[in-house]
């Protein structure tokens, strides 16, 4: 038997320990985590000896349960601080207007990174993948950031940033719910496929 194949059973042989009935949530768990994610808990869940099918529904559920708890909090927030960002604009309306370059107006909260984009001031400026995230926004739409969006970084931040860009809320389930079982579907036929090579 080669290394592969007796890491396997191996592996099989713990997760017989944990009760069948059980072993579907603990896939559905590992599936919330993120970097994980559906794709990592249907392989863990075909290598631990769960049908594929089980495997890849069970991943698929746990991730989109973490990306709707994301969402909707995300939307929450976002209802927030709009709502917090009017309430100021509107009780400003009598203020002396901020001064203008150009016709453009200067807010001295802002300030210009090397990117030449606007940053609010003490704020750090995007990580590499929440930028690439946004140029396969502004590049492919939802459904494209959604689709490619887990090559970059995990759905669940994907849903965030989307929401946060405002985005709405269902869209963004839609076409998450989409990529998660479009990725998951991937990982579970690859490993099956690989398994059947290795061990067969």
């Amino acid at each position: 038997m080669n290394p592969v194949a007796e890491l396997v059973t191996s592996f099989q042989e713990l997760v017989a320990q944990v009760p069948e009935i059980v072993r579907p949530f603990v896939v559905m768990l590992a599936g919330v985590i993120p970097f994980v994610e559906g794709e990592g808990a249907a392989i863990i869940g075909v290598v631990g000896g769960l049908s594929p099918v089980v495997a890849a529904v069970a991943a698929a559920a746990g991730n989109f349960l973490s990306v709707l708890l994301v969402v909707l909090g995300g939307s929450r927030a976002r209802s927030a601080a709009v709502s917090r960002r009017e309430a100021r604009v509107g009780a400003r309306a009598g203020a002396v207007p901020a001064p203008s370059v150009g016709g453009l107006q200067v807010r001295e909260t802002e300030r210009t990174m090397s990117d030449g984009e606007p940053h609010a001031m003490g704020a750090r400026p995007e990580s590499k993948g929440r930028r690439r995230l946004r140029s396969l926004l502004v590049r492919f739409g939802v459904p494209g950031a959604s689709l490619l969006g887990p090559l970059v970084i995990p759905t669940q931040f994907t849903a965030a940033v989307l929401v946060a860009s405002g985005v709405p809320r269902r869209w963004v389930l839609l076409w998450q719910a989409a990529a998660i079982v479009v990725w998951t579907t991937v990982a579970t036929v690859s490993v099956w496929l690989a398994l059947q090579v290795v061990a067969g």
